[in-house]
Parts: C-alpha cells; sequence; structure tokens
C-alpha cells in the first residue's frame, strides 16, 4: 500500500438525511470470521476483521444522521474495542446466524428509539465514507424499505426500513435478488462505492484500498509489511 492508498479528504458533504438513525451491524466471533481472506492474510485474518469493523464502526458513528451504532457479537475482546469506539455492543442471543443476530439486533434498536429509522449495515467496509454513507441513508424513502447492493451486485451491504417496518433481512449470497423479492426498493446511486466494497478476499480488499482504507485497516497493513 502507498501514501495514496489512504482515504482521502472528504468531498463537501451532501444534505443530511434525517436525524436518528440507528445502525445494525453484525460480527462474528473473530476467530471464525472472514474465512476467505486465510489465503491472503494467514494468521492475521482475525486482525483483520477487527479492523474492518473498527474502521466501518468509526465511519458510521461519524455520518451525518447517525444516532445510535448497535453491534451484534460475541465475541467479548472484539466487542470491548467497539464499544469503545461509541458503539453499543447486543449479545448475540438468539444464536442461529447473520439473520437472526440482525433481527435481535433491530430489535433492540427499536426498543431503544421506537420512532427511529433503522438500517442494518455489513461490518467489513473498511474504505467507508461518512458522507457516502448519508447520502444512501438520505435516499432511503421515508415510509419503506430499501437496500444497497454490493460491488459485484449479487450481494447487499445495506438494507434500511422506515420507523415501525419489519426490517426482514436476507443477507448472504444471493441476497440482492431476496430483498428485492421481498419489496425492498434497490437503491441506484453513483458515487457511494465505498458503501458498496465489502472485503471477502484478497481482492476485494485491494478494491477498498484503493478507494482508501480507513486508519485501523491501514496500521495494520503498515504493521504486516504492506505499505
Amino acid at each position: 500500500m502507498t501514501q495514496d492508498t489512504v482515504r482521502p479528504s472528504e468531498p463537501v458533504a451532501p444534505a443530511a438525511p434525517p436525524a436518528d438513525w440507528s445502525l445494525v451491524l453484525p460480527l462474528k466471533p473473530l476467530a471464525l470470521a472472514k474465512s476467505r481472506l486465510a489465503p491472503y492474510a494467514g494468521p492475521h485474518r482475525p486482525d483483520l476483521a477487527l479492523s474492518f469493523a473498527l474502521d466501518t464502526v468509526t465511519a458510521a458513528l461519524a455520518t451525518p444522521g447517525v444516532a445510535r451504532v448497535l453491534v451484534v457479537t460475541r465475541d467479548p475482546g472484539a466487542g470491548a474495542r467497539l464499544a469503545e469506539l461509541g458503539a453499543l455492543v447486543v449479545a448475540d442471543e438468539p444464536g442461529g446466524g447473520l439473520n437472526r443476530a440482525l433481527s435481535h439486533g433491530a430489535s433492540v434498536a427499536r426498543a431503544l428509539a421506537p420512532r427511529a429509522p433503522l438500517a442494518a449495515l455489513s461490518a467489513d467496509l473498511p474504505a467507508l465514507r461518512p458522507a457516502e454513507l448519508a447520502r444512501v441513508l438520505g435516499a432511503v424513502p421515508p415510509d419503506g424499505r430499501a437496500f444497497l447492493p454490493d460491488s459485484p451486485g449479487l450481494g447487499t451491504t445495506l438494507l434500511a426500513t422506515a420507523p415501525g417496518r419489519p426490517l426482514a433481512p436476507a443477507f448472504g449470497d444471493g441476497s440482492r435478488a431476496r430483498h428485492a423479492a421481498g419489496g425492498a426498493l434497490e437503491l441506484r446511486l453513483a458515487d457511494v462505492e465505498s458503501v458498496r466494497r465489502d472485503v471477502d478476499t484478497g481482492s476485494d480488499l485491494g478494491e477498498a484500498a484503493d478507494l482508501g482504507l480507513g486508519p485501523h485497516t491501514s496500521a495494520l497493513f503498515a504493521r504486516l509489511g504492506r505499505s
């Protein structure tokens, strides 16, 4: 990584989305997270997974209109680090996978702020920029559900819903088609690639680096001698 791959200065922010958003992020135990990065990162794979989450939460908390960020996880070490940033850590009490974790986090968020709009966001967006996330949230219709597809166009990085409406998450392989079939509006926005570029492979990470990595992931790259 060169100096050019560090996140550049933020562009002029668009109009802020409606205030008081709740964001829910899921995070596997680090020992299990990002298995497809093993050939690339080796024993540093759990550290990369944590760095992605730290950068994602940092950017989410800095996004205009976002009032609270909840992270659903059963990893106590990761939870402690994310709580230090200001996230509310929710125990993955029901277990049962990604979508049950998101539904549980959504229930907690709704109990905290019943009238707030709500979004599920991937926790592996190390290039996430607050201005771009604000633009995505601002495009969500005030009375319905909407989603943003990932960079390859098969998955989903964000699913949002209006107050009082169910989140109904259907993340996982092929989630773009499932969310569309479930009635959510697909958001078709230009210049929000940092919100779409989640990271599962070494190639994905290279594309995120081209966008500009957040400080935690950049620091890990430097320690790994990839600067």
